[in-house]
């Protein structure tokens, strides 16, 4: 799979699901953000602490990603007010 992410035209495609290549449009938490908050967690059990003792956390960043390619391929029209809105557009 890392292989396949790896060859992606799309330079962020490590970061993200390999879905958003075929899907329209992907709303979802940050993937980086996500592995560093676990590695957080990771230390402070490495250090002693009980996992129930920690806090749960919600994700703080979502991005809208929009695939133009597939929107396109699918012959939908996405208005220019989304787009604009997108965190990331591909294609």
């Amino acid at each position: 799979m890392k292989r396949i992410l790896a060859q992606s035209e799309h330079p962020h495609a490590l970061s993200r699901c390999p879905l958003l290549e075929v899907k329209q449009t992907s709303y979802s938490n940050d993937a980086i953000e996500d592995c560093r908050r676990a590695a957080g967690y990771v230390d402070r059990i490495l250090k002693g602490e009980k996992p129930a003792d920690l806090p749960v956390q919600q994700d703080t960043k979502i991005e809208f990603v929009i695939n133009l390619k597939t929107v396109k391929a699918l012959g939908l029209n996405v208005p220019q007010s989304l787009i604009a809105r997108a965190d990331e557009v591909i294609g």
